[in-house]
């Protein structure tokens, strides 16, 4: 605690005016009072413990691909990012300056993917991740946060989605997406809010904005599994939540309550949630938490187990399997955060004639450097992110040198994240969902 933060070198300010208009609000007395009444009401004995357990010893360092990619630079490392935003405000005891609160919400909310692999690696299991939202929080509640993510956040309190869909829109998105299927699948339904449903079927609302063919391919998925399963066509639908990664665990705490309500008030037994890695952990560990609740009032089911569950039952037969050769991507929130990294590769294995292991992978696993929120910080911050992960490209490049064409990511910001990599490095790599795989190559 009485060391001297890690000294910054001079880095070029990106323009932000979440940042910049924050910055300006500010006043020393409310900076003060805003920290001190977070670290006393809102943390305790894990702070604690993790602020004075931590030895300085660096061994995170090797684990952080923001400090691998930006050529060791110490300011990246997870202990100094710790040193430069928390350590501070708590040895000045809150008397930090509003240009400081700037500089600590751009380290806490774009240099960290929050993404937990540095406690693997740390002695003491220090969860760097944890400090980091402790930051974010602090930032949210001055008022000092990045543009593009808060806006979403804004989104998510106004909508209860994160893309400002309104109700009708929703509801057209799955009529539309249910009468293109049956084109196909001539019995197909989309079956909206039916009461006592095996299954309910969440989403991120990119999908419906941007990706609805994903719900095209989870209802022809459900269908030729003949599955008993509804989508709800009112509010807590989507089951993303930006507000987690801003630090506003209040309209955090509001959509997940919506989202498991929507699903207690149709009775079913259980939410299968697509193929998103923060949506799970906000459902599944953080917000439910916040709620109160040890674990979910309903069982959740990532996308992952449900196709491994199918497979396994003899509930989804194959006209082929893809033939391309592919590499997988380790989503950080369901590998290091649930573990479903065996899963995922019986998956892959039942469906692709090729698999070639990205190296490292699993729990060791890099980040795509695009979780955490830090994709949704917009434009000002992309090349800071894609130029920060070196290191994923480079194991991209090494999986490619051995055959592999395809990414399979079950993950919809590891593909944002991966899609800026493949282009920004030139790896001229295809990417695929698992449900892309298994909808190309089931028999219809």
């Amino acid at each position: 605690m009485g060391e001297p933060a890690v000294k910054i070198e001079e880095s070029k300010v990106v323009a932000d005016e979440g940042l910049n208009r924050g910055m300006e609000r500010l006043t020393p007395e409310k900076i003060e009072k805003v920290i001190q009444s977070v670290l006393k009401s809102e943390t305790g004995s894990r702070l604690k413990v993790y602020v004075d357990t931590c030895v300085h010893c660096g061994l995170c360092s090797e684990a952080c691909h923001f400090y691998l990619s930006n050529e060791k630079n110490p300011s990246f490392s997870p202990a100094g990012k710790v040193k430069q935003t928390l350590w501070e405000m708590l040895k000045q005891k809150g008397k930090v300056s509003p240009e400081f609160i700037r500089r600590a919400s751009e380290i806490a909310s774009t240099e960290c993917n929050l993404c937990r692999r540095c406690s693997m690696y740390c002695p003491f299991g220090i969860d760097i991740a944890y400090l980091m939202l402790v930051v974010r929080r602090i930032c949210h509640k001055l008022g000092v946060t990045p543009q593009y993510i808060q806006s979403t956040a804004h989104s998510h309190s106004a909508t209860m989605n994160q893309m400002w869909v309104k109700e009708d829109e929703w509801i057209d998105s799955l009529m539309w997406q249910e009468e293109e299927a049956r084109e196909e699948f001539p019995n197909l339904r989309i079956p909206l809010d039916k009461e006592g449903a095996d299954i309910f079927y969440s989403v991120i609302a990119p999908e419906p904005k941007f990706r609805a063919q994903l719900i095209y391919q989870a209802a022809a998925i459900m269908h030729k599994a003949g599955l008993d399963w509804t989508m709800p066509s009112t509010p807590g639908w989507d089951n993303s939540d930006m507000c987690m990664y801003t630090g506003d665990n209040e309209v955090m705490g509001r959509l997940k309550k919506a989202h498991f309500e929507s699903a207690m008030k149709l009775r079913v037994k259980r939410i299968v949630m697509g193929e998103c890695g923060h949506a799970f952990r906000s459902v599944y560990d953080m917000g439910n938490r916040w709620l109160t609740w040890r674990m979910p009032p309903v069982p959740v089911t990532h996308a992952i187990e449900f196709y491994a569950e199918l497979f396994k039952a003899g509930k989804i037969k194959l006209a082929k399997k893809y033939e391309q050769p592919v590499t997988l991507h380790d989503p950080c929130n369901i590998v290091r955060g649930r573990g479903l990294h065996e899963m995922a590769r019986y998956v892959v294995n039942e469906t692709c004639e090729k698999f070639i292991e990205m190296e490292p992978n699993r729990e060791h696993n890099f980040c795509c450097s695009a979780g955490g929120g830090v994709i949704n910080c917009g434009p000002p911050f992309r090349n800071k992110r894609v130029e920060g992960n070196k290191v994923k490209a480079e194991q991209l490049f090494v999986a490619k040198s051995k055959g592999a064409k395809t990414v399979i990511a079950p993950c919809h910001n590891c593909h944002g994240g991966l899609e800026d990599i493949i282009h920004h490095y030139g790896l001229g790599m295809e990417l695929k969902f698992l449900g892309d795989i298994i909808y190309e190559c089931m028999e219809k």
